[in-house]
């Protein structure tokens, strides 16, 4: 899926191999080939992987919804529990906004494996500013 317009690179995205599969509205999934360098030394997923895909996905689908308007999304809360490991195969990551703000966004990101098992939940809270060198709404309203 290619990245839409005023989106930069996601540089940890791409190093862990996260594809995006559907990417803009209020449901988002993507896919992470499990491989050695995303295993923790007993063979399973690391957690900061599990937190780094919610994250990416999240981040992104908001920078997609608010790009337009001269907004950057970046990541300001996220909580991951960890329910079951994965050790081979893909992760599933399936995101679904709950909360469209102004100036956060908040998602459930839900990491399954290829049985469709949930394996760890991650609520992201997304704060969404003004993008350097842009003027904020606030400032070109005159408020």
């Amino acid at each position: 899926m290619n990245v839409p317009a005023g989106i930069g690179r996601d540089g940890l995205g791409e190093l862990i191999g996260i594809e995006h599969l559907e990417g803009v509205g209020d449901e988002v999934r993507a896919r992470v080939a499990v491989s050695d360098g995303i295993r923790q030394p007993f063979g399973i997923v690391h957690g900061g992987a599990y937190a780094a895909i919610a994250e990416s996905v999240c981040s992104r689908a908001t920078a997609a919804a608010v790009s337009e308007d001269g907004m950057a999304a970046m990541s300001q809360s996220n909580q991951a529990s960890f329910l079951r490991p994965i050790s081979e195969g893909a992760i599933h990551a399936r995101g679904v906004v709950r909360h469209r703000g102004r100036t956060t966004w908040i998602w459930d990101c839900e990491l399954s494996d290829d049985e469709g098992r949930l394996c760890a939940l991650v609520r992201m809270t997304i704060a969404v500013r003004p993008r350097p060198g842009e003027p904020s709404p606030s400032r070109e309203s005159g408020s």
